[in-house]
Formats: structure tokens, C-alpha cells, sequence
């Protein structure tokens, strides 16, 4: 479809080393071998793995606990996907090509759609980011003691800290190029524009799990049992809302930073700022919360694994990565690629890896009435009394 090809993806795919009037059609399958350089395929394999371990953990969980929560959060974050990504690829189809232009182009993969848009592996780490932040926080216990909007905001504050490992370390090894021209991602932070930092890493996975947790999870907890049908429509609504949300929450930045990208940049630098400050100490609190009893947490095992193999896959990228990176000049390779924020990154790492090892280590707290909250496999119950009910890890079945 090389109608589609404006001139900024052209560009953009010629700095990658595709050709955009060349790219297959809805799907296209190529050698692994022949990519850009060895780290796309090793990319792939690790988020489509990780995704599709995630699904089937969560149909195991629904069919053998009556636990639809990882089910309708899967599919939540892909309908999140294809409300979103569509329109930032062929703004001229879905008639904003007046307001949005080419905003950045993936490379390609051994497995892409949408005319060299969309590979496969950006659908599968949707579903991954946010299993992997949303399960890390569940097993943190942070929903039950401390409520939906605090719980949906350290999902986010944790989703931001493994996407930005990511989101980093991308643009220097070639798996996607942002336009630098486009207003819409100014200003940048090193190699990456501050609203996906902010907006893409932070809120649009708190507002994923806002709604998951509102309309699913709590209800699960409370021992409601849903149908087919209504888990579909609940996950439409999710898909939905959650975009909406992503409009919703950095709305500070985008209208009061109108006109200014300093004042932009201040205001968005802000909301996420204020998350994470919210979630530092919460997950602080629930993490250091004396046990009570026998008390065992709800555990995730494959989510505590693949986040560990997620974090080193990600530590061997950047570390091969790092040679450029320090030769970089200007803020690019001598290759010419443009380079992450490494310090950032490793805070990023700092928090994802304690958050996991908090997984391993949590302690169960009593209620503020003397109670304890006892993980069970369909949510969270109550025991009073000073001994606990030893309660089974969850592990995948």
C-alpha cells in the first residue's frame, strides 16, 4: 500500500533500512538471520514468549480457580492496542492526518503486519508489560489494603520502571526511530520523547489497571462468578475506557502546556513524579509489613520467573549495547543512532528487581481490626484470631 507511505514514515523507514513502498501486506514473514542486527530476534522471542506463557497461565487460572482477572486483563491490554495503535500508523485513513503525522516506525520483524507497521511482537508486549506489573503489585497485596486508585498506580509506577529498560535501549539497536519533528513528541528525554516516558510507560497501564481492577477483579475477590458474555463486554469496556483514560490523566500537561514544550515537559515530568512518590512508599509499606501468623501471599510464579528472565535478557542487550553508547558524541552512536538515558535505566532497573525480590520476601500484615488478610485462589479473605490459615501458593497450575 504504498498510498500510505507519507514522507515522514518513508524517512523514517529509510533510516531504519526498509523501504516503506516495500513492505508486505497484512502479514509478512521474514528469516530471522537477515534483520538489522541480532538483537530484534532476540527481542521477539523473549515478549512473545513471555506474552503467550501469560495467556495461558491466565486460561489455566480461569478454568481451574474461576479467577478471570488475567484473562480479561490479557485481552484488555490488546484491545488497548488496537484502539490506539492503528491510528498513529495511517493517520490519513482514520482522517487526522491534519492534526497527527507519523509519529515513529517500527522496524521490521521476523513477524509483521499492517504493511511494515505493526510486528508481532509489539502486540505481545502489551499483554506481557502489563501482566507483569499488574500480577507484581496483586502479590504485593496493595489493591486489598490499599484501595483501587492507590493499587492502579503502583501498577503503573512498576510497568513504567520494566517498560523504560525498553524503551531506553530501542532507538540506539534499531528497533523503531521517533520523528523528532513531530510536535506531539516534544520534549525529548535523551532518545525518547518525555509523553512516551510519562504517558505510554506510566498511565496508560495505571488506567489498564484501574479499570481491570474495577470491573473484574474486585468483583472476583468478592467471590462474583461471570459469564462468557459478560466477561467480553467487561473486557470491550476495559479496552476502551482504559484509552480514554490515557486521554484523560495527562491532561494537566496537554492542555496547560499548550504552546510551550518547557511548560509541557515541567507538567508531565510532574504527574510522574507524583506517582512514583505515591508508589515508593506504598510498596515500602506493604513490602515491610510485619507477618502475621502462618500467613502465606498470593504468588504468581511464572510472573516472579519471567520477570527475572525478562530483566536479564535486558541487562545482556544493554550491556552489549554499552560500547556505542559510550562512544556515542552528541547524543549519538558513531553509527549515528541516538542514544538512552542510561542512568535512568538503572534506576529503572533498581526498582524493577527490588520489586520482584519483594515478591519473594512480602509479609502479610493484620487488618487495622486484628484480623489478618489471607490469599486464597479466588482473591483475599479474612481469618480473625491470632492464628492464620495456611493458604497454598498460586503457582502456575
Amino acid at each position: 500500500m504504498s498510498e500510505l507511505c507519507t514522507a515522514t514514515f518513508a524517512d523514517l523507514a529509510a533510516r531504519l533500512g526498509f523501504s516503506c513502498g516495500e513492505a508486505g501486506g497484512l502479514i509478512e514473514f521474514r528469516n530471522p538471520a537477515a534483520l538489522e542486527n541480532w538483537t530484534l530476534p532476540v527481542l521477539e522471542v523473549t515478549i512473545v514468549l513471555g506474552s503467550v506463557l501469560a495467556l495461558i497461565y491466565a486460561i489455566l487460572r480461569l478454568r481451574r480457580h474461576g479467577d478471570p482477572t488475567n484473562l480479561v486483563l490479557w485481552f484488555g491490554a490488546t484491545a488497548y492496542l488496537f484502539v490506539i495503535e492503528p491510528p498513529l500508523y495511517f493517520p490519513s485513513a482514520f482522517g487526522i492526518a491534519d492534526h497527527v503525522d507519523t509519529m515513529f516506525a517500527h522496524n521490521v520483524f521476523t513477524v509483521d503486519f499492517l504493511w511494515g507497521r505493526l510486528p508481532l511482537y509489539i502486540i505481545a508486549i502489551y499483554p506481557l508489560m502489563a501482566t507483569l506489573a499488574y500480577e507484581l503489585v496483586r502479590m504485593l497485596g496493595i489493591f486489598q489494603r490499599h484501595g483501587l486508585l492507590v493499587g492502579a498506580a503502583c501498577v503503573g509506577f512498576v510497568h513504567h520502571a520494566f517498560y523504560e529498560i525498553f524503551d531506553q535501549l530501542g532507538p540506539q539497536l534499531r528497533w523503531w526511530e521517533w520523528s523528532l519533528h513531530n510536535p506531539i513528541n516534544q520534549p525529548m528525554f535523551d532518545s525518547v520523547p518525555l509523553p512516551s516516558v510519562v504517558v505510554f510507560a506510566a498511565l496508560w497501564p495505571m488506567s489498564l489497571a484501574l479499570c481491570v481492577r474495577y470491573f473484574v477483579g474486585r468483583h472476583v475477590d468478592a467471590g462474583t462468578k461471570f459469564t462468557g458474555p459478560q466477561l467480553v463486554s467487561r473486557t470491550v469496556v476495559i479496552g476502551l475506557l482504559a484509552s480514554a483514560g490515557t486521554f484523560v490523566l495527562p491532561l494537566p500537561a496537554t492542555v496547560f502546556g499548550m504552546g510551550s514544550d518547557s511548560v509541557r515537559g515541567f507538567l508531565y515530568a510532574a504527574e510522574l513524579l507524583v506517582l512514583s512518590v505515591i508508589a515508593v512508599v506504598v510498596l515500602y509499606r506493604q513490602w515491610s509489613a510485619p507477618r502475621s501468623g502462618s500467613a502465606e501471599v498470593y504468588r504468581n510464579r511464572l510472573v516472579q520467573w519471567y520477570a527475572l528472565v525478562y530483566l536479564t535478557v535486558f541487562a545482556l542487550l544493554w550491556i552489549t549495547a554499552l560500547p556505542d553508547y559510550f562512544d556515542a558524541a552528541a547524543g549519538r552512536t558513531p553509527h549515528g543512532d541516538p542514544v538512552g538515558n542510561l542512568w535512568y535505566t538503572i534506576g529503572c532497573f533498581v526498582i524493577a528487581i527490588a520489586t520482584v525480590l519483594a515478591t519473594f520476601l512480602v509479609r502479610q500484615g493484620k487488618s487495622d481490626d486484628g484480623g489478618t488478610e489471607q490469599p486464597s485462589a479466588r482473591g483475599y479473605q479474612r481469618t480473625d484470631g491470632e492464628q492464620g490459615v495456611r493458604v497454598a501458593e498460586q503457582e502456575l497450575p
